[in-house]
């Protein structure tokens, strides 16, 4: 079983400089919700931000230990006109 932690660190190592927040959405283990804010997402479309986020987190997707991710990703300026919140 995961933990809103673990999914979280492995998300920051692949892109550091990344504000994230991760919950587990039914306390299962096995399916998240997170908000990654990272200026490694500057004019990608939004598939592109999160098959960055997807990238480091495919062994445990693949296994099935991650189920599911549903992801909102920003850059730091679409975060920022957002209003944070």
């Amino acid at each position: 079983m995961l933990d809103a932690d673990f999914v979280r660190s492995r998300i920051l190592e692949a892109l550091p400089g990344s504000e994230v927040e991760v919950q587990d959405t039914t306390g299962t283990g096995d399916h998240f919700e997170a908000r990654v804010v990272s200026p490694d997402f500057a004019g990608k479309a939004m598939v592109q931000q999160h098959q960055l986020v997807y990238a480091p987190l495919q062994q445990w997707l693949k296994s099935g230990e991650l189920h599911a991710l549903a992801l909102k990703t920003y850059s730091p300026e679409q975060w920022k006109k957002l209003g944070n919140r």
